[in-house]
């Protein structure tokens, strides 16, 4: 297991840097985060057609770059820190993983380069109203009618729903329990029978919908019945990856509250020379740190194939969430009365940090799941 980047993962990640910089600077996140669909095209084009970024963990046999988890942790971990305003996380970590995992060797084929270059925009469809990111929340039924499979049921907190071109629906077969029955399904955004309603959000940087699905025609992905295990490898990549996400997030507040700390001055003199903030700076640091080791470890584990990847995943999510979470509070104090107005930036990921530790399972249910691992 290697601790650090390589020569050319520290230049792939500087020049990410440098591309977000330039095109996802705050005034732009607030501009799109007004807008219903919560992204700006040419962006969106200019990091898939010219970065490849929506290529990157894709095989190179189905038109990607064929990289791992460790350069797509990396490019999430640089966009958690411009809160990129993009269907990234929807499209390519959620659903092209969804298809790797679950989808037959033709239909990687058939779907993975339009996504790999960014023409489709797909998302996953998990949870429903229990709020379960797992195979014991599914409730959506899928029924055979002929050579064709429909959907019934509502799904909630789709990431992207609303400008995805397609979704990866998550269902079990009529009178199934437990984790048998459970199939993945692809479903066109225009299918009859689907309605896609926005949710209002605390993050409005995040764009959530709800899908209600009325005996919608699907076509099955994969094997039938044998949808448990892929989701199960799926969220635990989109775990790892939404770590990263966070770090980057949480290390973009800290350098934020300290830039500010040297600048504002109290009695004669900066606040960043008085003892007890000095403390609170090297305790956000502290948490900051260890995160990154968590969410860093995660996706190398993922390419090295460790065979605790769940328990390794769940640590990671419980251990970036509570860290972001944490640096958006100090952050918000240190800035005073100032970081709880509007116009000042800190609330944007104040509230990414929020919507994140919840996202994907809260920090509780996956220690309970790291917990039941160990166990195991």
């Amino acid at each position: 297991m290697k601790f650090s980047f390589s020569d050319e993962q520290e230049e792939f990640r500087s020049g990410l840097r440098r591309f977000l910089d330039d095109k996802s600077p705050t005034s732009a996140v607030r501009r799109l985060m007004e807008t219903e669909d919560g992204y700006d095209r040419d962006v969106w084009h200019s990091l898939s057609r010219d970065l490849g970024l929506t290529a990157i963990h894709t095989p190179e046999a189905y038109g990607g770059q064929g990289f791992g988890i460790s350069e797509l942790g990396i490019v999430c971990e640089e966009m958690g820190r411009t809160l990129l305003c993009a269907p990234f996380f929807a499209s390519t970590v959620l659903a092209t993983t969804a298809i790797l995992k679950a989808g037959a060797e033709h239909q990687k084929r058939a779907l993975l380069p339009s996504l790999a270059g960014g023409e489709t925009i797909a998302t996953l469809a998990v949870v429903e109203n229990t709020g379960q990111w797992n195979v014991d929340g599914i409730a959506t039924t899928a029924r055979r009618a002929g050579d064709e499979y429909r959907l019934t049921g509502t799904k909630s907190f789709v990431l992207d729903g609303r400008v995805a071109d397609q979704f990866i629906v998550v269902a079990r077969h009529p009178n199934s329990i437990g984790t048998d029955g459970v199939s993945f399904f692809t479903v066109a955004h225009d299918a009859p029978g689907l309605v896609c309603q926005p949710l209002k959000t605390l993050d409005m940087t995040r764009k959530l919908a709800r899908v209600t699905l009325s005996d919608v025609p699907a076509e099955m992905l994969g094997e039938e019945g044998a949808g448990a295990r892929a989701l199960e490898e799926t969220l635990d990549i989109a775990a790892i990856c939404l770590a990263n996400e966070m770090v980057g997030g949480a290390a973009r507040l800290l350098e934020s509250a300290i830039d500010y700390a040297k600048l504002r001055y109290q009695f004669g003199r900066p606040i960043a020379s008085f003892q007890s903030l000095k403390h609170k700076a090297a305790d956000m640091l502290l948490d900051v740190e260890l995160a990154k080791s968590a969410a860093y470890y995660a996706a190398a584990a993922v390419d090295e194939g460790n065979e605790d990847l769940p328990a390794i995943a769940s640590l990671a999510k419980a251990a970036a969430g509570d860290a972001y979470m944490q640096t958006a509070v100090h952050t918000v104090q240190i800035h005073g009365g100032i970081g709880f107005t509007w116009d000042n930036d800190t609330h944007l990921w104040f509230k990414r940090a929020k919507s994140s530790q919840v996202f994907l399972g809260t920090s509780t249910d996956h220690r309970e799941r790291f917990m039941l691992q160990q166990v195991a």
